[in-house]
């Protein structure tokens, strides 16, 4: 399959296990040169088209840190894949949950992502291009679970900022399908090993069936006024 990225520059968080090693791996083998961040890089050196880079996305400028090393060794950016995330059983439920818990929940599957897009559409407004990913769940959607209540919440913002994205700069934030790209906790390297099985529920919880959603690219072509809105050849 040729995506049509061969020379294009990609930056993935959370690049060093899971979700984010598949897709560094997919990327540069596509073409693309691939910056990839994640707090220990043992396992990217020697990936060919892929430079690791070793960074602590949780501190408030790590993400821009990032960003910064790939126009910076590269001179421009084209994708920005955000996948880095975290979940912690929450086997007690909501009264369980406290503040701390949502605060870290927050950290690690939104602030990352909000700074990493707020530096990355940066450098693509300016270049008037370019394309965000954005690595959801199933539990922002459709299927809530007061065993991961604050992770739900927080990636539950991080659609809703996707959309917002996608609204203010066209087509440069694109929203991820979860089923694609969120599998089940204990197979997207989210989880701990010790994560039980089967997961614990809370009293009378039953599954939601999945809500009926909009196709992809709903948000249509870019408003008036967008930065990245293209025109038309003359």
């Amino acid at each position: 399959m040729d995506l049509n990225l061969t020379g294009k520059v990609a930056v993935v968080t959370g690049a060093g296990k899971g979700i984010g090693m598949a897709t560094t791996r997919a990327l540069a083998g596509e073409g693309a040169h691939v910056v990839a961040g994640s707090l220990t890089t043992d396992t990217l050196d020697g990936i060919k088209g892929v430079t690791p880079v070793a960074v602590d996305l949780t501190a408030p400028d790590g993400p821009a840190e990032l960003i910064r090393h790939a126009t910076e060794e590269h001179g421009r950016l084209d994708v920005l894949v955000n996948n880095v995330g975290a979940v912690r059983m929450r086997t007690e439920g909501f009264f369980g949950t406290s503040d701390e818990d949502f605060a870290w929940a927050m950290q690690m599957n939104f602030f990352i992502a909000l700074r990493a897009s707020r530096a990355a559409l940066t450098e693509m407004v300016k270049n008037g291009s370019g394309a965000i990913v954005n690595v959801a769940s199933v539990n922002a959607f459709f299927q809530p679970d007061a065993a991961t209540i604050d992770f739900g919440a927080a990636k539950a913002a991080l659609v809703n900022l996707t959309k917002t994205l996608a609204q203010e700069f066209g087509r440069t934030a694109s929203a991820s399908t979860p089923s694609l790209l969120a599998p089940s906790p204990p197979t997207c390297g989210l989880a701990s090993t010790a994560w039980p099985r089967p997961w614990p529920r809370p009293p009378g919880w039953t599954p939601i069936r999945p809500a009926r959603r909009s196709s992809p690219g709903s948000a249509g072509s870019p408003p008036r006024g967008s930065p990245l809105r293209r025109r038309s050849p003359r």
